[in-house]
Parts: C-alpha cells; structure tokens; sequence
C-alpha cells in the first residue's frame, strides 16, 4: 500500500465510526406516553408544549413517538388507559392532572412518571416530600392554596372591604377538598368569608353564582380548571350580569370579562416537562431527581371589565402585569 492509499484508507476509518454512530443515534426511537385528564389539544398547542423538547434534541416523529391518551374529564377512563400505556412499554407517562398521576401510579411501580401538572403533589400523596420524592414519581407539583391565597389579596387591593368571597370549584376534584382548610385559614387572617360551591358541569354555573351572590358574596374565584378555562363564556357572562368582580386562574377567563387572572406560566410548564423527560432518557431515575415548583406567573388585568365595575386598578397592581386589556 502506497502512502496516498494508506492515509485515504485511515481517513475512512476515522470519518466512518461517527457516521455510523450518528445513523444508529438517528435509528433509535424512543417511545413516550402522556396520560391527560382533559380533552386533545389542537396541533397548535401540541407544537408549543413539545417545543421545549424539539429544542433538546427530542423531535417527535424522528426520534420520539408519544403515545398520547386522554380522559376527557372522566376520571373512570384514567386507570385503563394508564394500563394501556403500561401495556405498550412506554419508557415515561407524563401525567396531565392529579387523578391522571394517581391512576398512572396505580398502573406502574416501574416505568418513571414525569408530573406535568399537578396540585402539591406531597399533599396529595404522589410524592414522599419535594427534594426526595422516592420511587418513579417526580416532575412539577403546583401550588393550590398558596395562589389562591395570592388571587385572594388581589381581590382585596382591588374592592375594599372585601368580606365574602365566592369560590367556583369543580366538582370532585382531590386537590379541591384537599386545600380548602389552608385557603379558609388564609381568609380567616384576613377577615374574609369563602363561599364554596361546586359543579359538575357547565349548566350548574350560573345557579351557583347566582346562589353565591345571594350569600352574599362580593367577590369570585374562578380557577384555572378545565371546566371553567375551556368555555369561560357562561361562566363570566354570569359573573357581569351580577357585577361580581372577578380573578381567574386563566387569562383565558379574563378575556371574557374577569377583572384580573393569576395563573401559572405555560411556558415555564412545557421547559420543566421537558428537562425532566430529557434527563431520564439520557439515564437519570425520577427518584434521583427533585420536585420542582413553579417560579414564573403570568398576572392579567382588565382594564375593560374595571371601567364598566367602576373599579380603579391601583399602579401596583398594573406594574405588576404582564398581559393587560384596555
């Protein structure tokens, strides 16, 4: 062998082994899950939740495939459709929900659940404590009592002399029941009445904002839940005919005539999800890896709503928000 010939044979053998290496990495398909109380999102909301993933490399239909599933609000369904992920080998379930991580969590002992969203999730009961959550459950535990408190003091910046306040919730949510001592202690503090009122659908909610009003509320407390952010119509249409002055747990809701919202950042959701999901399929074990809680909100403020409430929005209020409608 010439030197010409020998130096193009090493020059091959060099360049190969990565070429190679890079086609196996390519190859290889790594299948997720996602269990989702909630209906499907559109494909809009689809590519900007796995945004964050794509950017680590992750690209859905190259080298991902997720194997999405959802509940549709019946919590019945979660158990049998976390099974069926089980069932396909799934190497994480991301989980959508309190009830969607519990039936994920009845289904496997095994298989790494990466919490999506969640409300506290040593409340309850998902994880041992935040900084060691112990066997295949970590991911981002939300804060439930403590916003609310937060939406609380809004509202009392916003209508002095606030007194009784109505709180819509959901019915038969775990979280609900959970966190409402520590939110009626919030207000015990403060010298403020909650008027709790649940419903299970979206026909219920005008009676029960109507039957809140006639307690005597001032004040309401829409939440971020799927039930009210999913068609807010009702619920604000309601809520204005009353003049009851309103913080959401969506901007979603304040679109609609909520006077402010406080809510979580979608963003700061989609980039934890994916840092987790990241790390346990390059090795990490969810047991290895701390809770996380949220440290990004989005405060909303209706500047429309205000004017038509006769309510003056106070600078540090509007210094505060990131998203405002005039």
């Amino acid at each position: 062998m010439d030197r010409r010939m020998f130096i193009d044979a090493v020059t091959a053998s060099i360049v190969a082994v990565p070429v190679v290496a890079l086609a196996q990495e390519v190859a290889t398909v790594r299948r997720i899950g996602v269990l989702d109380i909630n209906s499907p999102e559109t494909q809009a909301e689809r590519d900007q939740a796995f945004a964050p993933l794509r950017a680590l490399g992750w690209v859905e239909g190259k080298n991902l495939l997720v194997e999405r599933r959802y509940g549709s609000r019946k919590v019945e369904l979660l158990r049998p459709l976390a099974e069926e992920l089980v069932r396909l080998k799934v190497e994480i379930i991301g989980t959508v929900g309190t009830q969607a991580t519990l039936a994920a969590k009845d289904a496997t002992k095994t298989i790494p659940i990466v919490i999506w969203v969640a409300w506290d999730a040593v409340r309850t009961g998902l994880v041992a404590s935040l900084s060691r959550p112990g066997g295949n459950v970590t991911g981002l535990s939300l804060l439930g009592p403590e916003i609310d408190a937060k939406r609380l003091s809004l509202l009392r910046e916003l209508v002095p002399g606030l007194q009784r306040v109505g709180v819509l919730q959901t019915a038969n949510l775990y979280y609900n029941r959970a966190g409402r001592s520590d939110f009626e202690q919030a207000c015990q503090s403060v010298g403020v009445q909650p008027i709790f009122f649940e419903v299970a659908t979206q026909g219920e909610v005008e009676n029960a904002i109507a039957e809140m009003d006639r307690r005597g509320a001032q004040a309401l407390i829409v939440p971020g839940e799927p039930l009210f952010y999913e068609n807010p119509v009702p619920v604000m249409a309601a809520a204005l005919r009353l003049a009851l002055p309103t913080v959401s747990g969506a901007l979603k809701i304040m679109a609609e005539g909520a006077l402010v919202s406080l809510s979580y950042s979608d963003a700061e959701q989609y980039e934890v999800f994916a840092w987790f999901v990241d790390r346990i399929l390059r090795g990490a074990k969810p047991a290895d890896l701390p809770m996380q809680q949220p440290t990004r909100f989005e405060l909303g403020v209706n500047l429309k709503a205000a004017k038509a409430l006769g309510i003056t929005v106070p600078q540090s209020i509007l210094l505060r928000a990131t998203e405002v409608i005039k």
